[in-house]
């Protein structure tokens, strides 16, 4: 046991080491957002919750978050829609350029940011002639989003069996309700998973939406514009700071969700093979 042990100290450090480089500035931002000083600098003057308190003034701010939110759901609710549609038809279906298909719809996952949003700025300014606004910038994070909403509910899709759709069709059951009362319910948590995921990818985006943006902003390009103002850095880190916790939690409950998706998934395969 001692040998193992040793055996595995380096990855063991290595992991340690992973884990602080990535975790340490996160626990910076914490403790420099209750600094009791525009300057964001230790050693640390001491704790206040006033810049917590400025947030709640800011309205420019607010109404950036306002629009991050509004264009993050409607993004997320779409991408899971057209996501969800297409792995069913690539899971249950065998037809003529599924692979290429599959392939191209994964080209999002891949390609940088910034040149997505290179390319939709000249279809959307130049081609199209369309003003830049909100409903661009929705329709972009739907386009970044489609992939992983696919492969998340794909893995649904593919890991239940088919005789469960295949028996209810038998007790006369049409396709249809087939599809609402077996096949929804069954993938239900993997279309949460697939909406949180969604919802967050499009409320942190920022070098697409940098591009695209109007007249009306969303909150990280206005979060990167408000550090040209030393004296408003503060007022980012805490607002940072109470993002990164309510993206740490949806990205947790996605996991979870995905979790016991895996589960019960494995548990229906036990029974209907018994």
């Amino acid at each position: 046991m001692t040998n193992n042990r040793l055996r595995n100290l380096p990855g063991y450090v290595y992991l340690a080491l992973v884990l602080i480089f990535l975790y340490l500035p996160i626990a910076l931002l914490f403790v420099l957002s209750f600094n009791d000083s525009a300057v964001m600098a230790f050693p640390l003057r001491g704790f206040t919750w006033h810049w917590y308190q400025e947030l709640l003034g800011a309205g420019e701010l607010w109404q950036a978050t306002r629009n991050s939110f509004i264009v993050a759901f409607v993004s997320a609710f779409f991408a899971t829609l057209l996501g969800a549609m297409a792995a069913f038809a690539i899971v249950r279906y065998r037809f003529r350029w599924r692979d290429s298909l599959l392939a191209l719809s994964s080209i999002p996952l891949v390609m940088p940011s910034i040149v997505l949003g290179a390319g939709l700025l000249i279809l959307f300014r130049s081609l199209m002639g369309f003003e830049l606004s909100l409903g661009l910038i929705t329709a972009s994070h739907i386009l970044i989003s489609i992939p992983a909403c696919m492969l998340i509910v794909m893995a649904r899709l593919a890991g239940f069996s088919k005789n469960l759709e295949e028996a209810a069709m038998d007790l006369g059951a049409t396709p249809w309700q087939t599809l609402l009362r077996v096949t929804l319910p069954i993938s239900l948590p993997a279309l949460l998973a697939a909406f949180l995921v969604a919802f967050t990818t499009s409320f942190d985006e920022y070098a697409m939406t940098t591009l695209i943006t109007g007249t009306e902003t969303t909150l990280p390009v206005y979060l990167y514009s408000m550090l040209r103002f030393p004296r408003k850095l503060p007022i980012v880190l805490a607002l940072g700071s109470i993002i990164i916790v309510g993206t740490s939690v949806i990205i947790i409950l996605a996991e979870w969700l995905r979790s016991a998706d895996t589960t019960a998934n494995k548990n229906s395969a036990v029974e209907v093979d018994r």
